[in-house]
């Protein structure tokens, strides 16, 4: 069985979730500032971009994840802080850092598009990175299975059963989708604004289907909400990847 904490330092705690997650966001400040570079975008703007995304992010990721299990958190409403234990929701990351981005874009008149393509590679790695915290913490994982890679966990109500490991297969996931954004870039990208696309819709679909093996999604009138949530991000992308393909055709 995992242990959740990495390291003490005079007595505090240092968990595996914090310390994935923090190198996640150091790696993807290292590859936007290098893509960034040819893009004409310059370090600073980069680190200020992040400085501000970051944060909003994890307030997005946690805020999602409350209001979605309300009924749990108004019983226990300091537990709302505890963000160390888990509980965040890359949905509501990913609005939150691109509210974040946007606003941070239009103060220093940046390309918007352009930027979210610069950053796009780093999504799908940080996020493949991100998801061993929830290994460590015993969590975002499947139903039961007696397939050879089932991980064992221990359920409150049967002890410890083998299931799913659905954090090892989005990680996996999105590994595919990060190499799939990199080929797209190198011969086939038409318009500022596709690599961000196509990674909402392969990560979208590779998450829909890994939702639907997990036994702790976020539900709303008995749907899964990330499953409503990824179909929806398909659908959107999709019809902007199009209009952008075709309102360049027309510069």
């Amino acid at each position: 069985m995992p242990d959740p904490i990495a390291f003490r330092i005079f007595g505090l705690e240092i968990r595996w979730y914090g310390v994935l997650i923090s190198a996640a966001i150091l790696i993807g400040i290292a590859i936007a500032t290098y893509r960034g570079k040819k893009k004409g975008i310059i370090a600073d703007d980069i680190l200020d971009i992040v400085l501000v995304s970051v944060p909003a992010a994890m307030i997005g990721a946690r805020l999602y994840y409350v209001v979605f299990e309300w009924q749990y958190y108004i019983k226990y409403p300091r537990e709302i802080f505890m963000i160390w234990e888990g509980g965040l929701a890359i949905h509501g990351g990913l609005i939150g850092a691109f509210i974040a981005g946007y606003v941070v874009c239009r103060l220093k008149k940046l390309h918007f598009w352009t930027v979210l393509d610069v950053f796009a590679p780093a999504f799908p790695l940080g996020q493949a990175i991100g998801r061993w915290g929830n290994f460590f913490n015993q969590e975002a994982h499947g139903r039961e299975t007696d397939l050879p890679w089932a991980i064992t966990v221990n359920d409150p109500a049967k002890g410890l059963i083998q299931v799913h490991p659905t954090f090892l297969y989005e990680s996996i996931w999105n590994l595919l989708v990060l190499f799939l954004l990199l080929y797209f870039e190198r011969g086939k990208k038409k318009v500022e604004g596709e690599l961000i696309l196509l990674y909402g819709i392969f990560y979208s679909t590779g998450r829909f289907f890994i939702e639907g093996l997990r036994t702790d999604s976020l539900m709303f009138m008995n749907m899964r909400v990330a499953q409503l949530i990824s179909f929806g991000i398909i659908v959107v992308c999709t019809l902007l990847l199009k209009k952008r393909r075709r309102d360049q055709k027309l510069l």
